[in-house]
């Protein structure tokens, strides 16, 4: 076991009483405008049924350069 330092504590030495603790994370909060955040900790898990998402997403369109085709072709990765 290492022996204590004279320059060495605990860090629980350090801390500030749960109130004023508590105070700096409102002013925090107010800051950085958290309240987003906070609030979406507190909510419920987001909704999984098909009904609440009714829409069709596009699928994106994927480029192949001719250089690309020509490499995948040559290691038989045949890109169609």
């Amino acid at each position: 076991m290492a022996s204590a330092t004279p320059g060495s504590h605990l860090v629980h030495d350090e801390l500030d009483s749960p109130g004023s603790m508590s105070d700096d994370c409102r002013a925090v909060g107010a800051n950085l405008h958290l309240d987003r955040a906070a609030r979406a900790a507190v909510a419920g898990p987001p909704s999984l049924d098909y009904d609440d998402f009714p829409r069709e997403v596009p699928k994106r369109e994927i480029a192949v350069s001719e250089a690309a085709a020509r490499l995948a072709n040559a290691l038989h990765l045949h890109l169609d």
